[in-house]
């Protein structure tokens, strides 16, 4: 029996949500400055689900900074693409800073599963 792998899920409801926001973004958003930012996050949402089945894949061979990767994955996720839908669709954001506090954890997940190729 194989074990539940929510890095997984995470990946595949991230997968999702982004090609949904890039249809809506496509045909339901019509002030070019917000289809901007709503573009750039579903790409980086859908770019960085991918990046999180390879983080479970070294995950699943034992690899604990994978598991971090995929944390932090997910995190820059949550408030990098996540501020730029809410820049996109409400307007500015109420706190400062989180999207670069986004990115800064997309990079620092990168960083740590290059990590991951340690033996």
């Amino acid at each position: 029996m194989n074990p539940f792998r929510p890095w997984v899920l995470i990946s595949g409801l991230c997968g999702a949500m982004a090609v949904a926001f890039a249809a809506y973004t496509t045909h339901g958003i019509a002030d070019a400055h917000a289809q901007s930012l709503a573009e750039r996050a579903w790409q980086f949402q859908l770019l960085h689900a991918l990046a999180l089945l390879a983080a479970d894949r070294l995950a699943a061979e034992g690899r604990r900074s994978a598991v971090v990767a995929a944390a932090l994955f997910t995190l820059g996720i949550v408030l990098f693409s996540g501020s730029l839908y809410w820049k996109a669709l409400i307007g500015p954001l109420p706190l400062p800073l989180v999207t670069p506090a986004g990115g800064i954890a997309l990079m620092l997940g990168w960083l740590t599963l290059a990590l991951s190729s340690r033996v």
